[in-house]
């Protein structure tokens, strides 16, 4: 069977081709990543991708925001809604739709033991919850439960709208920072995000907390800021990148807040089978010292830190567990 897969988020959308069965594995033929905002919706994205293709058999898409009767909604991306009943139409495939964590979740299967980084071996029960968290443009999240005739019932969830939970006096300043800006519900998302790393540079910046290279921060200014700040602020920056006061305070605060939020959702769901930290950041960030300051972050829940402690945590190295997961959710809808 022929598969079209995408992984359809709010900066970047990824879309592959493949072909193969599930008992027997997929080939893929082609695959392509595109910036989301140069498209008007999904459907002129398929058909810059696929051009002339011949005909494919089902398609599956990861999408960045809720799902629900078969429609979805991008959370950081104004695109209309999509559809799986006018995408199946207009590709003349039956289409699954899932929220993307969701089906990262159905892609961990997939991976194998050199596409994860231990942070804690725990001690795990194939038998126990599966949960699966994550920072990119957003901050996404989703559990599992075993079910009885094997496979998983997978829970999207929206948690990273929740409400940012200061730790200390620093994390009120930041909190009362944001309010200025977005009013007074913040989200944690606002902060364990690329753009949440990005606006605790500006309250470091900006309240004189720490300094910042003026060059440096007009380059952040201009653009790809994430990026920068997180290059500038690491422990132990790459030979000919200075490191910089206010991105290393903000780097800092954002691993010790994205740890918190791990163990927020591990003390919710008590992820026995794995909790496993996704995104486009953690794979870059979570090793070594810094690595450290986020399970410290992670296991501070006091009486609780012995019982989390006992959870196996990983980071997800495959950058495609998206595309992987929605390949998955196609191909189950082969008749």
């Amino acid at each position: 069977m022929r598969i079209l897969a995408g992984d359809i988020g709010g900066t970047k959308s990824e879309l592959a081709l493949y072909e193969g069965a599930p008992e027997d594995g997929f080939r893929e033929l082609r695959r392509a990543r595109f910036a989301s905002a140069d498209f008007g919706g999904l459907l002129p994205l398929l058909q810059s991708f696929r051009g002339d293709d011949a005909a494919i058999d089902a398609a599956g898409f990861a999408v960045a925001g809720p799902v629900g009767d078969g429609r979805a909604t991008l959370t950081n991306l104004s695109w209309q809604a999509l559809d799986e009943r006018e995408l199946g139409a207009a590709l003349g495939a039956p289409v699954a739709l899932r929220n993307d964590f969701a089906a990262n979740v159905e892609g961990l299967s997939e991976l194998n033991a050199s596409e994860l980084r231990v942070l804690n071996r725990g001690q795990p029960r194939a038998d126990g919850a599966i949960a699966l968290v994550g920072a990119g443009t957003g901050l996404g999240q989703a559990l599992a439960l075993p079910r009885p005739d094997a496979g998983l019932q997978v829970l999207a969830a929206e948690g990273g709208h929740a409400d940012f939970a200061p730790q200390d006096r620093l994390g009120c300043a930041l909190l009362e920072f944001l309010q200025a800006r977005h009013g007074a519900h913040i989200s944690v998302e606002r902060v364990v995000s690329g753009p949440g790393l990005l606006a605790v540079y500006d309250f470091f910046c900006e309240t004189g907390r720490a300094p910042s290279d003026p060059a440096l921060r007009a380059r952040i200014a201009a653009g790809d800021g994430p990026r920068q700040v997180a290059e500038h602020g690491v422990l132990e920056p790459a030979p000919g990148v200075a490191s910089d006061p206010a991105c290393a305070a903000a780097l800092e605060f954002f691993l010790r807040a994205y740890g918190a939020e791990a163990g927020n959702v591990a003390l919710r769901c008590l992820p026995t089978a794995g909790l496993y930290i996704a995104g486009g950041i953690a794979p870059k960030l979570l090793h070594g010292r810094q690595a450290d300051l986020f399970c410290q972050a992670l296991f501070a829940k006091g009486r609780m830190e012995p019982l989390l402690r006992t959870l196996p945590i990983a980071v997800v190295l495959q950058p495609r567990l998206g595309l992987l997961g929605a390949r998955k959710v196609a191909a189950s809808l082969r008749p």
